[in-house]
């Protein structure tokens, strides 16, 4: 049974929030790092996660010990974000793969997102505050 704060709603704008701010962190790492010869950009995935855990029966899951193991789906409980190298082949002589354009362009839709996700989650809790408080009269 889900509660007020364990709903599906709920668990996926903070497990978001928890991303886009890692994802924040790391792009302002690559930025940092514009100019190290050979570095490589880092990026953050999680919204794969999180579509392949909604999309998850609602059954009671099997329950494994490693990841691998038949039935290892993960319940939206279980999703986090994940920090990955890009390796892919740099366009610039020095090995270098972060492109400043595409990084601020990133933060920008990174921002967005996260302001949009607090927006939602207040309001839902504005909401919340607001039935406590007329159940009481």
């Amino acid at each position: 049974m889900n509660s007020l704060w364990t709903d599906n709603a709920t668990v996926s704008l903070q497990k978001g929030l928890d991303a886009a701010g890692e994802r924040n962190r790391v792009m302002a790492h690559n930025v940092a790092n514009v100019n190290t010869p050979m570095f490589k950009r880092q990026d953050v995935s999680f919204e794969k996660q999180l579509r392949q855990a909604l999309a998850a029966p609602s059954r009671l899951p099997l329950a494994t010990t490693h990841e691998r193991h038949v039935g290892g789906q993960k319940s939206l409980q279980d999703v986090g974000h994940k920090v990955s190298t890009d390796r892919s082949s740099a366009m610039r002589s020095d090995g270098n793969n972060v492109d400043i354009d595409r990084e601020m362009a990133l933060m920008a839709t990174n921002q967005l997102n996260y302001n949009a996700m607090t927006q939602v989650l207040n309001e839902r809790y504005s909401l919340l505050r607001y039935v406590i408080h007329e159940g009481r009269r």
